[in-house]
Order: structure tokens, then C-alpha cells, then sequence
């Protein structure tokens, strides 16, 4: 979410005659997007602030600017603690930083505006005239679900839904500049509910319009490659979205499922609503959704909440066991501004905190590397974002494209020289396992019609069959 917030403040930037510097000391703005999820984030956000005193005053004119949630959390706290800083604004506010920075250009004083756009949600979209291999499509924002731990409701505020016409004619345009895959975001991007349309009729109080969005978005792109989303709740993982997974081969064979413990007691204290048993059955009934080929699940933990035994612990540990997630992020509990876990006495230490840490990352590598050395030597459809930053030398008349599998394994794939193969659909062969990517030989590519029409084309057809094409030359 983060990421495509500061996508869309260069969208507006640059619309409103502003242009990216190449340094920090020839720019004339520079603006922190921050997260506040985690523990010290004001801290190292001031931090970083601080760095830029010298050349602030080296140089007066020099515009700062903090967005994100730490903004949105601390406001006009942040302008009457550094003097420096001119300009704060929460997310919903985005769309008016132009006008904010003509303002303080104009002499007027540092401002701090953190309004929720409550009444009338706005939803900044792409133009999509150079859209990247995957483009980010935001659906909704704000939370609900009030977990004792999360501070987001406090930074993104409630629930509020975008239109789904709206996010289709976004995707549309996406598509036509070049996006291969969409990432549909939201806090709780499955709870999604069309404001324009009548609530679901349904028995289930966790039912939610989200599968038929992605029917519909299916529908009105046929041309998109792959479609995934984050980040889902478990409350809203509902027959009708298990149905959807496998129906749509558009959608990923990989869903992130956040778990957070566990433990039935840790969850309670979490006010997560749902049990451990419960998660259990959802997401073994989203993995084998599809027929004939498995759905994987990444998922996140925190640990050392507050009250977490060493029994807790042993849950947390035996899921991911009994689960086979295929990677996990996991972080040690932090204390957050307005939570309720405030009010739960921290009493798990720093020491058995990074101890349990430590364990839980260890079994998830382990997990890990059985799974992608499980991989060597099967095939996998691989979409290539672009050149490989991996160290690995490729061979002669080959360089390495990095993407990922439908199951969002990380791939590095040995390309002929010369063709571009930023987002094109790739037949691999897995070759290797590294401890979090696999490699990987290219078996056929799906390329695009200049490719073919050139010398590269006819050297690639020569080496390797392409498939998928009609008398137009489009995949």
C-alpha cells in the first residue's frame, strides 16, 4: 500500500509541472512516506529527518515533506517538534500536496492536514500510459476488524470501498499500457462491498462482494496474465471465494493468508475472530480448490504478544509445521499508539521474544528450501519482470530475467541475449533451488510480435518453440 502511495504522489507531482531530482542536494522537495505499523518508527523517521538539518540550511528553500501513517498519527505533532519540516499529510490526502506545497512556496506556514475522507472516498488511479509488468490497483482502504495489536485503523481509518466499475476501467487502462499483472490492494482487501450496489444477500455474516469483483474484473480483461491480492483476512476466506480460486485461472495458485498465532488463547487476546481450527479448514479447502494443481499460502506471525507462553509458542510452531506455508514474515510483538493491547501487560521479555523469533524464522527457512528444492526439475509458467540483479553469471549467448512462478516463488531464467523479456509469459524448467529462489532454463516464450518480426525473433524461434499466438501476433 505503501508503494503505491508513493506511486501515486509522483502522479501528482509531476502532473502538477514537478519533475524527479536525481540527488537529494539538487532537489527542492523531498517527502518521507512512512509506516507505523511497527515499534520506533517516529523514532527513525526523526532520524532520518535529522540527517537533513545541514542541508536545509545550506539550502532554505528546500521543501520537506512527511506523508504515510506516521503523519497521520502524529500530525501537527510532527511541525512543532522539528522546525524543519514543512508540510505533513496523512493518506487521504495525497491528491492535495501540490496545492499544500504551493501554499508554504507562497510564504505561508507549515501545514499538517490529516482528514479522513470519510463522506466522499477518493481512490487515485494510474493512467496507465506506462504501466509496469505488475501495477498495484487499490480497492479499498481503512479497517474494521480493530485487532488489539494493529494501530491501522487509527492511521487509515474505517473501512471505505471503491466503486467496481471504477476499479475495472483502472485495470482496463493498465492493461492497454502494458501491465501483465494486477495486485489488487486493501487492508482487508477480501472484505470488499461495491458502494454503489445493494449489500450480498447471503446467511454468512463474513460474506463479502469480493469474489464476484474478481469474476467480474476476469471478465472485462481476458488479456490479463495473472491477477492476485493483498492482504486478505481469514474471516472473509468464504466458499464463494474458495470457488472463485477455483474457477478463475487468471488468479495466482498463491494466496498471503495472515494467521498471527497459533495459539486459540493468543488469537482471543488478538480479537483476530477466528479460531486456530477454523483457519485451519479455510485455508486447506482454499489449497486444494483447484483440481489438479495445489494452491500455496504464505502467512504472518507476530510474536511474543503479550501473555504468550511457551505453549502458546509450541501452537505457533505446530501450525506452520502442520500448514506447510510456504514462507512467512514474522515480527515480535511492539506496543502501538491507541491499541487496546495497551492495556495487556507486555510481559513476554525482549530476550524470549527474539529467542522465539529466531526459532520460528529458523523451521519457516527450513520449510522453505524443502519446498523449492521439491521444484527441481519440474516446469513452471514464470512471469518475467525484468533483469535478474542476482550475481549468478549466465552462460554464453543467455543473460537472467527475474519473476516469479503462479505460485509466487521468486525465479531467475536464463533468456537468449538480446529480446527483452520483461512481461512475457515463460515455460521454465527448474533447475536449482537457492535458499529463497529458484533457477530456472526457459522451455518456450509467449513473446510479442515485434520480437518475432525481428533477427532476435527468428533466433529465439529457432532455439526455443513459441507458443500462443493468433494471426495478429498477440499472445
Amino acid at each position: 500500500m505503501n508503494a503505491h502511495d508513493s506511486e501515486r504522489m509522483v502522479d501528482v507531482l509531476v502532473g502538477a509541472g514537478w519533475q524527479e531530482a536525481s540527488t537529494l542536494e539538487t532537489a527542492d522537495l523531498i517527502v518521507f512516506n512512512t509506516c507505523s505499523v511497527r515499534e520506533k518508527a517516529e523514532q527513525k523517521l526523526l532520524s532520518e529527518v535529522g540527517k537533513l538539518k545541514p542541508l536545509k540550511e545550506k539550502n532554505p528553500g528546500l521543501l520537506i515533506a512527511v506523508a504515510g501513517c506516521v503523519a497521520q498519527q502524529e500530525g501537527q505533532k510532527l511541525l512543532d517538534r522539528v522546525s524543519f519540516i514543512d508540510l505533513v499529510l496523512g493518506p487521504d490526502n495525497i491528491a492535495e500536496l501540490p496545492a499544500m506545497l504551493a501554499q508554504v512556496e507562497r510564504g505561508g506556514l507549515a501545514v499538517a492536514r490529516t482528514e479522513f475522507d470519510l463522506e466522499d472516498p477518493k481512490f487515485l488511479a494510474a493512467s496507465g500510459a506506462s504501466a509496469s509488468v505488475t501495477s498495484y490497483v487499490t480497492t479499498m482502504k481503512g479497517c474494521d476488524e480493530r485487532c488489539s495489536f494493529c494501530i491501522v485503523p487509527t492511521t487509515r481509518g474505517p473501512e471505505r470501498y471503491r466503486p467496481t466499475n471504477e476499479i475495472i476501467d483502472e485495470i482496463g487502462r493498465l492493461v492497454a499500457g502494458g501491465t501483465r499483472e494486477v495486485m489488487l490492494l486493501g487492508q482487508t482487501v477480501d472484505s470488499f462491498r461495491d458502494p454503489s450496489l445493494p449489500p450480498p444477500v447471503s446467511d454468512n455474516p463474513d460474506e463479502s462482494q469480493f469474489p464476484e469483483l474478481l469474476r467480474r474484473i476476469a471478465a472485462a480483461s481476458p488479456s490479463l496474465a495473472r491477477l492476485r491480492y493483498t492482504s486478505p483476512h481469514p474471516r472473509h476466506l468464504t466458499p464463494s471465494l474458495i470457488q472463485a480460486h477455483a474457477e478463475l485461472s487468471v488468479l495466482a495458485r498463491h494466496v498471503h493468508m495472515p494467521v498471527q498465532s497459533g495459539s486459540n488463547r493468543v488469537l482471543r487476546r488478538m480479537i483476530r475472530r477466528y479460531t486456530r481450527e477454523e483457519y485451519q479448514a479455510r485455508v486447506r479447502s482454499l489449497q486444494t480448490a483447484r483440481t489438479f494443481e495445489a494452491i500455496t499460502v504464505s502467512t504472518d506471525f507476530i510474536v511474543g504478544f503479550p501473555g504468550e507462553t511457551e505453549e502458546d509458542f509450541a501452537d505457533t510452531l505446530s501450525l506452520v509445521e502442520d500448514m506447510r506455508f510456504t514462507s512467512l514474515y514474522a515480527f515480535k510483538y511492539s506496543q502501538r499508539p491507541g491499541t487496546p493491547a495497551l492495556k495487556l501487560t507486555d510481559d513476554v521479555t525482549e530476550r524470549q521474544k527474539s529467542e522465539r523469533l529466531s526459532r520460528l524464522l529458523a523451521l519457516a527457512d527450513s520449510l522453505g528450501q524443502a519446498h523449492l528444492k521439491s521444484l527441481v526439475g519440474t516446469e513452471a509458467c514464470v512471469l518475467l519482470e525484468g533483469p535478474s540483479k542476482s550475481d549468478r553469471r549466465g552462460i554464453a549467448g543467455f543473460r537472467l530475467f527475474q519473476g516469479r512462478t503462479e505460485r509466487a516463488e521468486i525465479a531467475h531464467v536464463l533468456v537468449p541475449d538480446g529480446v527483452d523479456a520483461s512481461g512475457l509469459l515463460v515455460q521454465v524448467r527448474i533447475t536449482g533451488a537457492n535458499k529463497h529462489s529458484l533457477e530456472a532454463e526457459a522451455l518456450e516464450l509467449r513473446a510479442f510480435h515485434d520480437h518475432l518480426a525481428s533477427g532476435i525473433g527468428r533466433a529465439l524461434r529457432r532455439r526455443l518453440p513459441v507458443i500462443g499466438m493468433n494471426e495478429g501476433g498477440a499472445p
